[in-house]
């Protein structure tokens, strides 16, 4: 392998655990956020932060926008899916009381529904070996969060906003990657920030009268959630997405509970069962057969 190739795979590789280390920590900080503000609301907060965030790193840097109004349109339907649509159906969905364990087992669907459409519509060629891994990391996520779904707490309205949340995630993924190829990643961003607090703002004030209790805590979850992961994260996505297969890069998603398993153990002490344990090696193994290429 030359030296520019080993450096590439170097970078994405640390690009990949970035993302994944802070979408599985974004679960955390959401739920600690959603107890000083209802979603709508907490999210209209986030977006009106980033907008802040990124103006002046496009004014400065001189971000070129969207060359045409076609690619314009594309990156506004692209964030109102990636940002409005998913974050909030999963935000609603934890916020009506639905297990963590659950949210995270639907949402974990997305490599399998990524795989098919990708395989179906796209020209994505996937070997049996990585089916089986899809197949796989699905089955460990069930393992490590198995001690916390608890059907008892689904209702109807959790169970829309989670499965909502999965198609926004799906639809955003794979339309960024086939209508926004080329667009400038910080302006792009900005743009959907711009649209998605448009969007929300009314429903966080028609809704939910626009109640906020400020806390230090809220305001910090905010800030890890715009700069850690709507900013740096997604990007991250966007980055891999086109460099590499949509069904690889969506499938590092399995490795996302394994944070949160991890993050309460340093954090709150709770020592993961065996089950949990046979879990995460399961989906690590499903997702290196996924990821893994004869050409690296």
């Amino acid at each position: 392998m030359s030296a520019p190739a080993r450096t590439r795979g170097w970078f994405e590789t640390c690009l990949a655990w970035y993302f994944v280390s802070v979408w599985g920590s974004g679960f955390l900080a959401t739920k600690i956020g959603l107890q000083y503000a209802a979603p709508f609301t907490f999210l209209t907060l986030r977006f009106l932060f980033g907008i802040a965030c990124l103006l002046p790193i496009v004014w400065l840097t001189r971000a070129p926008w969207p060359a045409t109004r076609r690619d314009f349109i594309h990156v506004v339907v692209a964030g109102l899916l990636m940002h409005a649509v998913h974050l909030s159906g999963s935000h609603y969905s934890q916020y009506l009381g639905i297990s963590a364990g659950i949210v995270a087992v639907l949402l974990s669907v997305q490599p399998v529904l990524t795989a098919l459409i990708a395989a179906r519509w796209m020209g994505e060629r996937l070997l049996p070996y990585q089916w089986f891994g899809i197949a796989l990391g699905f089955a460990g996520v069930l393992l490590i969060v198995w001690h916390k779904i608890d059907v008892r707490e689904i209702t109807l309205a959790s169970l829309f906003a989670v499965i909502v949340s999965l198609l926004g995630v799906t639809a955003g993924t794979l339309y960024t990657r086939v209508f926004c190829p080329r667009v400038d990643l910080r302006s792009s961003a900005l743009v959907q920030f711009i649209v998605t607090a448009a969007a929300l703002a009314p429903l966080a004030w028609v809704v939910e009268g626009f109640a906020v209790n400020w806390a230090w805590q809220m305001l910090a979850a905010i800030a890890f959630l715009v700069i850690g992961a709507s900013i740096f994260a997604v990007n991250a996505l966007h980055l891999l997405m086109r460099q590499g297969a949509a069904t690889r890069v969506t499938s590092l998603l399995y490795l996302t509970p394994i944070f949160a398993v991890v993050l309460e153990f340093l954090l709150f002490d709770i020592v993961p069962g065996t089950l949990s344990v046979a879990g995460i090696a399961v989906t690590c193994a499903g997702v290196a057969l996924v990821t893994w290429s004869r050409r690296h």
